[in-house]
């Protein structure tokens, strides 16, 4: 048994001798926010986070490949959107840097919606790592296989109001400029766009979906609190393995999660559970239950 589940295991002991005690209803709210943290914590203990029933914010950055990667990103932003679009969630494009081709230097959309007792965090949050994709170029006048790779982030979306990451504004450069993004010509007049860099970890984030320079600000500082906690849960979870995790992942052959392979054969590779799918269109039309399930029953939702 690891420390941290002793610990948990023994403050739900605790709040059980508490909860048994006469008096425990005497102080009413006490008693209420006693009960939250158990429950709370016998969801930890089960493997559920405490944004696993919340909404995702996920970011798609291309890696090495060029032209072919970036229409990769495309390709597996497709693909999340049409798994919500199965769910029945809804998808919102936050921030997009787009080629001329159609496909994606990077882009950061937002999930909102709930499934099997979990929300579109705990449902994609271990999509997160990198991605690789092999196929015939269609930017290549040869026809030459080539291999691309994607970067898939996944954070939890955080409120203006929750303060479970508090970020002093010391630690924080921010920067505007005019947005590009919808929203009619008030984005284009004003400068509506905002870039927050955390200066400690170096995490930056972008944000120009939104109308006025506030919201867009407010919706960076979420995405800012995302990637935090994000960064902070793989840290802690590097420390109970005694394992090291660089703040980076590179983006390139070694680190993937998952290969796609389209030519000379089609198979979709998840490398953590050795799941091997030959319908790798289907895959990238949104089918993803498989591969999501697989990696939970292997290794639960951690």
């Amino acid at each position: 048994m690891n420390e941290r589940k002793q610990k948990i295991e023994e403050s739900i002991a605790a709040i059980e001798l508490e909860m048994a005690a006469a008096d425990f209803w005497n102080d009413k709210q006490k008693a209420q926010a006693t009960i939250t943290e158990y429950q709370n914590l016998k969801e930890m203990l089960s493997g559920v986070g405490k944004y696993d029933k919340g909404d995702a914010v996920i970011t798609i950055y291309s890696g090495a490949g060029g032209d072919d990667a970036e229409d990769f990103s495309a390709m597996l932003f497709t693909m999340y959107q049409k798994y919500a679009e199965k769910k029945g969630f809804q998808a919102f494009i936050i921030h997009e840097n787009k080629n001329d081709h159609g496909g994606f230097r990077n882009v950061t959309f937002e999930l909102k919606g709930k499934a099997g007792g979990l929300g579109a965090y705990g449902i994609l949050k271990n999509e997160s790592g990198v991605h690789r994709l092999v196929r015939i170029s269609p930017f290549n006048s040869k026809k030459l296989r080539h291999t691309s790779f994607s970067l898939v982030e996944v954070i939890p979306k955080f409120e203006k109001h929750d303060l479970e990451v508090t970020i002093p504004e010391s630690e924080l450069t921010i920067d505007f400029a005019r947005s590009s993004g919808p929203g009619g010509q008030n984005v284009n007049k004003r400068e509506t766009a905002v870039r927050i860099v955390h200066t400690p970890t170096g995490l930056a984030v972008h944000a120009d979906g939104e109308r006025t320079q506030e919201a867009n600000r407010d919706r960076a500082m979420a995405l800012l609190k995302g990637k935090l906690y994000r960064l902070r849960e793989e840290e802690q979870k590097a420390e109970e393995s005694r394992m090291y995790i660089s703040k980076s992942t590179d983006i390139e052959w070694g680190n993937q999660i998952r290969s796609y392979v389209l030519h000379p054969y089609k198979m979709v590779n998840d490398v953590r559970t050795e799941l091997k799918i030959t319908d790798a269109e289907g895959v990238l039309d949104g089918n993803l239950d498989e591969l999501i399930k697989a990696y939970l029953m292997q290794y639960g939702n951690k």
